[in-house]
């Protein structure tokens, strides 16, 4: 599991109504039932326990595992790198707070704080070497690490390597990238490593020297908190550079519309503009032009000749794919087969990231496009057995087909896994990302699952899916993966359906979606 994994889904917790001050109490007792494991067949008696800790969460879990060793009967020593006010988890704080709380102290607990190099002459602990019956947590750095470590940090791992105690580190050893193991600088050299929920990416990845024995412990994480889309997903999002420029936060290209539907484009650029991209072109014949560029100054509207889409029009639409990072085929633009003859071109010539949407899904043959990762495919269940109707009969699923829905509401556990493990039999013939709009989104790449639980009965209005379908372009125009792209899209179309409906009722439109895409996406 990579790192940004497990934060976004312990903040996905929380949408189920598990604190993340609970899982730090699960771990931080974890964590301590561990300790006492491996001291009791290491050594003859309680020992004395040092725990580091720095700004993060991992530190949170050492200030609880200490609450819990005390009552054991160990001696505790604290070592915090970090003061209280910069310590950036608020559990990681209340935690801390407990134990200073602890006044006068009846248990065997001493808070040190390390402020400069100097402090360093307090860690008795770990500068001797003649202890042997003394055991260190290393709680100081998470899974924030990048390049080179401060002048304290890195001297107190130095210390803490010429120690003769018992090392332990807590999810990753403090120095360690947690997602490719690479050290860069110094890192601890740990007896273990206790890791929680899930082995991170970069402790498989390291060297067996490096880690020390893998110890994993449970927390209590639900499967569910992994595959239920939620607020942690946001993550995933890439940081925009301040000097970034015009452009630089993506491009992309919409080829859609006619002059009936005008209407499916606009409102995908909509979304695409308010979850991030800065530029948006659309591809539409001169029919529809004029109507699409009167719902927003912001789109850079591309008239082509012809009253619909069609082989013609290639060398104008190519031109502009090479000036864009992703593109968008199908919303509004109607099923003319010159159309479909255009449609299958450009999906076999075009190299950028694409998703087909709406009309695109009628007229595109899959195999040109089965291959493909960096697709993103975006069907209701009609049309997902329309655009898969090739696999289906191919693998005799067709009778399964004929009366499966998309309600999963008070399913046992087996009915939901054989409804899901028919859908998994199609799409696992496809490399991209398919997102089977319903009630609950599915979101399948391969083996991969994830569920989008927002939206409502509102969103049946005519242009939610080109909604969606803007906001998964967009996604992919920031350098998301496909199916990071087609998850948080989901989420997030679902979640501004939900606020459209707490703000107009039943009577919202599509096109207001993108009112509350901004404000999303700064983690509301």
């Amino acid at each position: 599991m990579k790192p940004i994994d497990m934060i976004a889904t312990d903040i996905n917790c929380e949408d189920l109504g598990l604190s993340r001050l609970c899982l730090m109490e699960n771990a931080g007792k974890s964590l301590s039932d561990e300790v006492a494991k491996l001291s009791t067949y290491t050594f003859s008696k309680p020992v004395k326990i040092a725990i580091f800790t720095g700004s993060g969460g991992n530190g949170g879990d050492g200030f609880v595992a200490a609450r819990h060793l005390l009552n054991r009967g160990f001696e505790i020593e604290i070592f915090m790198l970090s003061p209280l006010e910069n310590i950036k988890s608020a559990d990681a704080r209340k935690n801390i707070e407990i134990l200073m709380n602890l006044t006068p102290r009846f248990s065997r607990l001493e808070i040190n704080y390390i402020d400069s190099i100097e402090d360093l002459e307090k860690i008795s602990i770990a500068k001797s070497t003649s202890f042997s019956e003394h055991i260190i947590l290393d709680g100081i750095l998470g899974t924030g690490i990048k390049g080179k470590l401060k002048k304290k940090v890195k001297k107190v791992i130095e210390i803490i390597n010429e120690s003769n105690a018992l090392k332990i580190s807590i999810d990753v050893p403090s120095g360690m990238n947690p997602e490719n193991g690479v050290i860069e600088d110094v890192a601890i050299k740990p007896d273990y490593t206790l890791t929680f929920h899930n082995i991170k990416s970069g402790i498989k990845k390291a060297d067996e020297e490096l880690i020390g024995g893998i110890i994993t412990s449970d927390i209590g994480i639900p499967i569910e908190a992994q595959i239920f889309l939620g607020k942690g997903d946001l993550l995933r999002l890439k940081k925009r550079d301040s000097y970034s420029h015009k452009g630089k936060n993506g491009k992309i290209l919409i080829v859609g519309g006619n002059e009936d539907y005008t209407g499916a484009p606009s409102i995908a650029a909509l979304s695409s503009i308010s979850t991030g991209t800065d530029i948006v072109y659309i591809a539409t014949p001169e029919t529809a032009s004029l109507a699409i560029k009167s719902y927003s100054p912001d789109f850079i509207v591309k008239p082509l000749k012809g009253d619909y889409l069609n082989p013609n029009n290639l060398d104008d639409i190519l031109t502009i794919v090479e000036e864009v990072d992703a593109v968008l085929l199908g919303p509004g633009s109607g099923l003319n087969k010159e159309t479909g003859t255009l449609f299958n071109i450009l999906a076999s010539k075009i190299k950028k990231p694409i998703v087909i949407d709406a009309d695109g899904l009628k007229l595109i043959d899959l195999s040109l496009i089965k291959d493909r990762e960096d697709i993103i495919i975006t069907p209701h269940l009609f049309e997902f057995k329309s655009f898969f109707s090739k696999i289906i009969s191919e693998k005799s699923l067709k009778t399964e087909f004929e009366d499966i829905d998309l309600k999963f509401d008070n399913l046992s556990h087996e009915k939901l896994m054989d409804k899901l493990a028919i859908f998994q039999k199609i799409v696992k013939d496809i490399k991209g990302t398919v997102i089977l709009k319903g009630k609950n989104d599915l979101i399948f790449k391969g083996n991969k699952l994830r569920v989008n639980k927002t939206g409502n009965q509102g969103m049946t209005v005519g242009g939610t899916g080109d909604s969606l379908a803007g906001i998964a372009v967009s996604l992919l125009s920031q350098d998301l993966s496909s199916f990071d792209a087609g998850g948080l899209s989901t989420y997030l179309n679902g979640r501004a359906g939900d606020l459209a409906m707490e703000k107009y009722g039943n009577g919202f439109r599509a096109s207001q979606l993108s009112e509350f895409l901004g404000y999303l996406m700064k983690g509301n």
